[in-house]
């Protein structure tokens, strides 16, 4: 719930400061109509960076790789004895 108030506070002082840029001018008005959109690029620009980022410095797990591993040959022999069961009872 305190992530949602945060979200809610960044939103709204962003519109604020949206605003405050449509009234005065200081900057020119055409230039303020499309800040909304400057903002949804810079974020996606953001987040496409972000999973840049994450794929380039992925940590590597060797534990949990030999996890997988073993599930994978659990996996497999489960399956074989279902195929063996089946095969026996058609």
């Amino acid at each position: 719930m305190k992530h949602i108030f945060k979200i809610i506070a960044v939103l709204a002082a962003i519109s604020a400061v949206w605003v405050a840029l449509l009234e005065t001018s200081t900057v020119p008005r055409s230039f303020t109509w499309l800040l909304p959109i400057y903002l949804v690029v810079a974020l996606g620009c953001y987040g496409l960076f972000m999973v840049g980022y994450g794929l380039m410095f992925f940590p590597t797990c060797p534990q949990e790789a030999v996890l997988l591993q073993q599930g994978i040959t659990r996996f497999k022999v489960f399956c074989t004895k279902k195929r063996t069961e089946t095969l026996k009872t058609s």
